[in-house]
């Protein structure tokens, strides 16, 4: 009998940075990327793909599957696939000008770096749809400042790492700003800046890659109760991404908000590379804030991600809640220790409120 049966475990996890025997990796912070990565695993294990959202040469979205081998670049289930959670994606250090951050999720097979990814696990319904029927349900998805960096290194690559090519797209746009930290000398360029961006997604329309896993629990509506179809597996391109903070089409541009600041981030890392063959991304980040908090790149809710991610899936994820225990192994759900949120107590606790 293989030894790791009665110890706690992640199905799928066999090889990892992470040690499932100790408490302190089913913490809320360790368990929100693990669990979705074997999550990943036995959505693959059942012969089921991924929901992957694309975006055609006009941004509009382009609905496909993703198979969970394509998505880590290895067999999940293999022997030779490793999961490296929090750390560096080497293969883009070389567009970075100081250290590459870490991805929530590196795959290697045989040392070898051969995929990242950013996760966020989301609940569905968010409050900003859970008082709608089923079919409108949405979640918030909340992307921090370093995936940008990873989304600027995913355009480059497209490119085969060619400043030139991507500077000829570019096309001198930009150019005409003095400074950059200042959003009265950018906001004249944000349409130019913006279509500068669709002709990557135009041009490299066939090289887009998978770079946010976002899976799903659902609950019972507001309730923290899980439904019967309780977890699907999302996937967001790198282009199918740019739908989550790019403007509408025409868009007027009266000041930066956080969505069209991630915007001016992309394109500036982009424009860095085109002309020096590096990209300071920190740099960028810290000093373009235009008066925003760097906390987060942005944050879309349930109303604004629900036209891009609403399918068959989402509506009913194929997961039910009495397969978790084939998910989480030999007694894990024991070790997990959730935050003990004030609200929570109080909304668990209906007892509070019965008259004397």
């Amino acid at each position: 009998m293989d030894s790791q049966t009665n110890q706690p475990r992640l199905f799928g996890i066999n090889h990892s940075n992470r040690d499932y025997t100790i408490p302190d990796t089913w913490g809320k912070n360790q368990f929100n990327s693990s669990f979705p990565a074997s999550l990943a695993c036995y959505l693959h294990s059942k012969g089921l793909k991924a929901v992957y959202y694309k975006a055609d040469k006009e941004m509009n979205r382009d609905l496909q599957y993703i198979g969970i081998d394509e998505l880590y670049g290895v067999d999940p289930l293999g022997d030779d696939i490793y999961f490296s959670f929090e750390t560096q994606y080497t293969p883009f250090q070389k567009y970075i000008v100081g250290s590459i951050p870490r991805d929530d999720l590196v795959i290697l097979s045989h040392g070898q770096c051969v995929s990242s990814i950013e996760i966020k696990l989301v609940a569905l319904p968010d409050n900003t749809t859970c008082n709608l029927n089923d079919d409108k349900f949405g979640s918030e998805i909340v992307v921090r400042p370093d995936t940008i960096i990873y989304l600027a290194c995913t355009f480059i690559r497209g490119y085969q790492d060619n400043p030139e090519a991507l500077k000829s797209v570019i096309n001198g746009v930009g150019s005409g700003i003095r400074d950059w930290t200042q959003a009265a000398d950018v906001i004249p360029y944000m349409d130019e800046i913006y279509w500068a961006i669709r002709r990557i997604v135009a041009e490299k329309n066939d090289a887009q890659v998978p770079i946010i896993m976002e899976p799903v629990w659902k609950t019972e509506g507001k309730s923290p109760k899980l439904a019967e179809h309780c977890l699907d597996v999302f996937v967001w391109s790198n282009f199918g991404m740019l739908n989550l903070f790019m403007p509408a089409q025409g868009e007027e541009y009266r000041n930066i908000t956080r969505h069209t600041r991630t915007m001016i981030w992309l394109f500036k890392m982009l424009k860095d590379y085109s002309e020096k063959g590096r990209f300071h991304g920190a740099e960028i980040i810290d000093k373009l804030s235009y008066n925003l908090k760097n906390d987060k790149a942005f944050a879309s809710n349930g109303v604004k991600t629900h036209p891009f991610m609403t399918c068959s899936e989402l509506t009913k994820p194929r997961i039910k809640k009495g397969e978790i225990k084939k998910i989480i192994l030999g007694g894990g759900q024991n070790l997990l220790s959730p935050e003990r949120r004030f609200d929570a107590i109080i909304y668990n606790s209906p007892d509070l409120f019965e008259e004397d």
